[in-house]
């Protein structure tokens, strides 16, 4: 039974001031998308969870489905999980792994100075001052039973994006979930963001990105002037975007202010 002081504790006042600015201030245009999208008995993935904006509202909106949250590093996994127990979150599923294109072990690259940009595969690694931690990686398609419909896969893994998506191809074949997912070229290696975009469109998906409160075709992308390297914190400039919307069906105009 959910204790109404659970909200007065810190860490929880913390976990809802993380997710209304996300939802009202930082991410507005992909949290419309999702509730316009979602049904409260659907099963979703918040894949790189990390402190949990996307939880929070996930598990409002999906309070008779289910919402699996993967975060590999395993203090933010621990901290996420021992939140939802305290809030009484229990359709919430806290899952201390990797989500990749293989169920196995891997090690994660986690710079020290900066938590949330820890990576499988990104250029994180050569950044200096890093941890290298051994966690459980898991496919998707191999984590879900077939019968178990999947509607939307929010992704946040610091350039793993393309072996997330191949370990759940019969998801995304079968069930055809909305997907909102960052990409940058900055974190791939020997890939670009437009090899994770081809074979989601090979799959069926027609995709759009996040510019400031709108959502634009693919086409007007152009990853040469969108994410563009050529300053110190270029990836923290105004028209710097990376946040992207797939879906194979029609997409409803959001409703941003």
């Amino acid at each position: 039974m959910r204790n109404p002081l659970s909200w007065l504790r810190r860490d929880s006042r913390h976990f809802l001031i993380r997710g209304l600015k996300a939802r009202f201030l930082d991410q507005r245009l992909e949290f419309d998308l999702i509730r316009q999208h979602v049904r409260s008995t659907d099963i979703v993935c918040d894949i790189g969870a990390n402190k949990g904006s996307f939880v929070f509202w996930l598990s409002r909106w999906c309070k008779g489905g289910l919402v699996v949250a993967f975060e590999p590093q395993p203090w933010f996994a621990a901290s996420l999980a021992a939140l939802c127990r305290n809030l009484a979150l229990d359709q919430v599923k806290v899952e201390p792994k990797a989500v990749f294109s293989r169920s196995g072990t891997a090690d994660l690259f986690v710079p020290k100075a900066h938590l949330q940009s820890a990576s499988l595969l990104g250029k994180v690694r050569d950044a200096g001052n890093v941890e290298t931690v051994s966690v459980p990686t898991v496919r998707l398609d191999d984590y879900f039973r077939a019968d178990q419909r999947i509607a939307l896969l929010k992704v946040d893994v610091e350039g793993a994006e393309l072996d997330v998506f191949k370990g759940a191809e019969r998801i995304l074949r079968e069930h055809s979930p909305l997907l909102l997912f960052e990409c940058e070229n900055r974190h791939l290696e020997g890939k670009s963001v437009q090899d994770v975009f081809a074979y989601l469109e090979s799959l069926g998906y027609s995709g759009s990105f996040v510019a400031g409160h709108h959502l634009l075709p693919l086409s007007a992308f152009d990853a040469a002037v969108h994410q563009r390297a050529d300053s110190e914190w270029f990836w923290k400039e105004k028209d710097y975007y990376n946040n992207f919307v797939f879906s194979k069906a029609p997409l409803a105009k959001p409703q941003v202010g």
